[in-house]
Order: structure tokens, then sequence, then C-alpha cells
């Protein structure tokens, strides 16, 4: 009962990771419909910015807190000088954008930063949690940060003009342009945030898996599952989703024989298909309806 436990804890601990990623992508995806994959190595890229900072002497929540900044600034950056003057390009020629943003991205951080392992701090420590040998204090932290952002980013959107708008210019753009709303910089906020959050995702992680152009390949494909789980559609679907994920990611690799560390992408992978096979708008998504 004990080994359950543990390997539960520790999947909604990595699974919160994997939930910010899938929000991330959900918020873009949402915002100009299109799957950002090169969501990952922006985070990426801006965890490097963050253990820069520190390397220079700035404490660690202040370079958390100008981390967050420079990827908000840098997501709308992207977003108004890439993306919006592909909005109405085929879907390859935005497909190939990403791709090209991808590779950037991670060739500018191995010539800035090379591709050679490195340690990155914690703030929380790496003793156990209340004295439970359960769970670990960053994990511990990685969940409770996490928990912090969700709660701040549902008052956002619920309660604020420029949530509300937001929301509005994603779910009925032309509605929200009848009523005042600029809905193009709506979706450059959008991207702005959604960097933010990778970024969050990528800052959390790094301790776990060491900083490298390359740290965050394999996270943002479990972010891609738990969007795709919870449904592209619904960011709540997906913030649940990548839970989801991180608890049966371990929960797979504990229990079922033969499977281990090697097999848990390809089993995540084979969610991918199957959730798109028989539900393909998520377990939370809803039907999209377009009049013809």
């Amino acid at each position: 009962m004990e080994l359950f436990t543990n390997q539960v804890l520790a999947g909604i601990a990595t699974g919160a990771i994997y939930a910010c990623m899938a929000l991330a992508v959900v918020m873009i995806y949402q915002a100009i419909d299109h799957l950002n994959f090169a969501q990952g190595e922006m985070a990426m890229f801006s965890t490097f910015i963050s253990w820069q900072l520190m390397q220079w002497g700035i404490p660690y929540w202040w370079a958390f807190l100008a981390t967050l900044i420079i990827s908000f600034a840098g997501g709308i950056a992207i977003e108004r000088l890439l993306f919006k003057p592909l909005a109405k390009a085929p879907i390859l020629t935005n497909v190939a954008g990403f791709i090209a943003l991808f590779a950037i991205v991670n060739s500018v951080a191995g010539l800035i930063w090379d591709f050679t392992i490195k340690q990155y701090p914690t703030p929380f420590g790496s003793a156990p949690f209340l004295g439970s040998q359960l769970i670990s204090t960053h994990q511990a932290g990685m969940i409770g940060v996490t928990v912090l952002l969700l709660i701040a980013l549902y008052l956002f959107f619920q309660f604020t003009r420029i949530g509300l708008a937001m929301r509005a210019a994603a779910s009925l753009p032309e509605s929200a342009r009848l009523v005042g709303i600029n809905t193009s910089w709506m979706i450059a906020l959008g991207w702005g945030m959604a960097s933010a959050i990778g970024a969050i995702a990528g800052i959390l992680i790094a301790p776990v898996v060491f900083l490298e152009p390359n740290m965050m390949g394999g996270v943002l494909l479990y972010g891609f599952v738990g969007a795709v789980l919870g449904g592209l559609s619904s960011p709540a679907g997906a913030v649940a989703g990548g839970f989801m994920v991180g608890v049966l990611e371990n929960l797979t690799g504990t229990y079922i024989p033969g499977v281990g560390n090697e097999l848990k992408l390809p089993i995540a992978l084979a969610m991918i298909v199957a959730v798109l096979v028989l539900k393909p708008n998520g377990l939370f998504g809803r039907v999209q309806v377009q009049r013809v």
C-alpha cells in the first residue's frame, strides 16, 4: 500500500508539470487552432534564462519572476512577428512555422549554453516532505506551485475583464469583435500566458531531468497526451488530463511487468491514438459544431 501511495503522489507531482504543458498547448490551440510543437523548446529556453540570471547572482525567486516576465513578452513577440502574418495561411505553412521555431530555439540554446547537462537548483530541497518517505519537498513544491498557478488562472479568467475578453475571443471570436474586443491582441496575450506557464513547467522540472537543450522533449509529448486526453477544447480538462497521465505513467511503470521507464513514452503515445479513436474530443472536451 505504501508503494502504491508513493507512486500516486509522485505521479501527481510529475502530472503537475504535464498539466502546465497541456494547459499551455490548449491555450494556443484555442487561439489559433494549431498545436504549438515548439512549446517545449520555448519552455526550455525560458528555463535557461532563469538559470543564467541565477548564475549572475540574482536570487531564485527574483530570477523566477523575471523569467516569467521575459517569457510573457517573448510569447507575444513570437505571435506578432511570426504567426500573426500566418493567420490565414494554409495549415502546413503554420506547421512548418512551428517546426522552424522548434529548430531555431533549440539551436540557439545549444549555441549560447552548449549541450552539456547542467545542475539546476531547487528552493524546496530534496528531503522527505514532513518527515514522510512518500514524497520529497521538491515534489511537494511542484504540486504547490502548480495549484497556486491554477487558482490564479481560474480567478483571472472568471473575474477580470481581460480574462473574460480572452475567453470570449477564444470561444466566439466573431461575436467578440462585434462588441469591440480586439481579438488579435487577445490571441497575443494568450501566447504570452502560454509561454509563461511553459516557463513555470520548465523551471519546476529542471531539477529532476537536469538542464540541457533537449530536456523538454518528453515533457511536451506527455503534455500533448494530457491535452488530448482531457480535450483540446477544455483548459480544465487538459489540466485534469495532465495529472491523470502523470499518475498512470507511474502506476504502469511500477505494476505492469516489462514496462519500466523505456516503454512509458510509447504507452503514452498509444493513449493518444486510443483517445482519438474512441473519444476524439477528449474526456472533457465539447463537440465542435461548425456552420456550413
